[in-house]
């Protein structure tokens, strides 16, 4: 009787089933028998009639998914999918260039991703746009244009100006729920590209993380946990608005002193030994033999002369990135992809250590941005002493 009455007083928004079968099969390149997706899709959104799910296998077969043996599904791929190669990335779109092992293209990173063979990605390393709204058109000239608008502009600290922070505490609920939408359609199209045991890595912040995190993880991505980057930011830390005097000893939040990046990976195939032989994923690669790869990163803000050299106002400092970059590929070999990849910090930071990389940048001004200071960025020699040393 609880669990008819359970059933038949919860509502579920439209196409709930749908996006969980997707999940499910996005997560699994070879398919799935029909009795594991409806667990999976029981599992991801709290229960679901197993006729739901068999309905619209069949209904949605063979347009989205093909019937791989009996009682046996998986997703549709389409036949004109094929392998990517770094070396052959730049002509599959007009506005593309490259340096060293990296390419960049100028395209949506979700229009990309769904033209890309199974299995061909090994690592991501990227700081999104995680607020969306800040980096429309709108908000993005009010921010070039020194308005500031969602941006905020701090003021100069010991004679320098301090890089503009984006409010997220302005976002509504309505921007928040946009966002959440986002990160699962962006993971759930990620997924057949990663190789298995593929980690990826996402910067966010205190506010927001939750967010992400549980996108992504309903799309199918395994959480392993996060990294800090332990960092000072002007963010937090003010008394009350027009009231500082009266409230002298109050914060209004804490001040950051730390920023989570995301740790997610793709499941294994088998045990981790397997998949690193096979995929050369699974793990982190270690500083040394003697020391892991740890979760606390120490870093610095970007330095003055690194932003001149890309100017963006996320860019992350060299220093921090070659750690990271390095550690997600643990027998370092494969493909680094950053689909936000900005001004190519990221991508600098691959060529760098040694690795291949691609970049996806959608804004033009960044992506001529890119061109400039990814040569530059990767040669940086503020941000080798870390890497050398470890």
């Amino acid at each position: 009787m609880y669990k008819r009455l359970t059933s038949r007083n919860t509502k579920r928004r439209p196409g709930q089933v749908r996006d969980a079968i997707l999940s499910v099969l996005s997560a699994r390149p070879d398919g799935a028998p029909i009795r594991a997706i409806e667990q999976r899709v029981a599992d991801l959104i709290g229960g679901a009639a197993p006729s739901s799910v068999r309905s619209y296998l069949r209904l949605n077969t063979p347009s989205t998914f093909v019937r791989t043996a009996r009682g046996h599904y998986g997703l549709k791929v389409s036949s004109n999918l094929r392998r990517t190669k770094v070396a052959e990335a730049s002509s599959e779109y007009p506005r593309s260039f490259s340096y060293g092992r990296a390419v960049v293209l100028k395209a949506d990173c979700l229009d990309w991703l769904r033209k890309q063979a199974h299995n061909s990605i090994h690592a991501v390393v990227t700081d999104p746009p995680y607020g969306l709204f800040e980096y429309t058109p709108e908000q993005q000239e009010k921010l070039r244009s020194g308005k500031g608008g969602v941006w905020r502009i701090p003021p100069s600290f010991d004679g320098a100006q301090r890089s503009p922070l984006p409010r997220f505490t302005v976002l509504s609920t309505q921007d928040i729920r946009a966002l959440e939408s986002f990160f699962f359609e962006w993971a759930r199209v990620l997924i057949p590209v990663l190789v298995p045991g593929a980690n990826v890595v996402v910067a966010t912040n205190p506010l927001l993380s939750y967010v992400v995190s549980g996108s992504l993880a309903r799309a199918g991505l395994e959480r392993r946990g996060e990294l800090v980057r332990l960092v000072m930011t002007m963010r937090g830390g003010d008394r009350p608005k027009a009231a500082h005097e009266e409230f002298p000893e109050i914060s209004v939040m804490p001040r950051s002193m730390w920023e989570p990046w995301l740790v997610f990976r793709k499941p294994l195939e088998g045990r981790v030994q397997d998949n690193l032989r096979k995929w050369g994923t699974g793990g982190f690669r270690r500083p040394s033999l003697e020391k892991p790869f740890g979760d606390v990163i120490a870093s610095a803000p970007t330095h003055k002369s690194e932003r001149e050299l890309a100017p963006h106002p996320s860019l992350k400092p060299q220093q921090f990135l070659r750690i990271l970059v390095r550690g997600v590929l643990p027998l370092g070999e494969g493909v680094v992809l950053d689909p936000f990849c900005g001004a190519g910090s990221t991508l600098a930071a691959a060529e760098a250590v040694g690795y291949q990389s691609i970049g996806i940048e959608k804004d033009p001004r960044y992506f001529e941005i890119a061109g400039k200071a990814l040569p530059k960025l990767s040669l940086f020699k503020n941000g080798t002493s870390h890497v050398l040393s470890m």
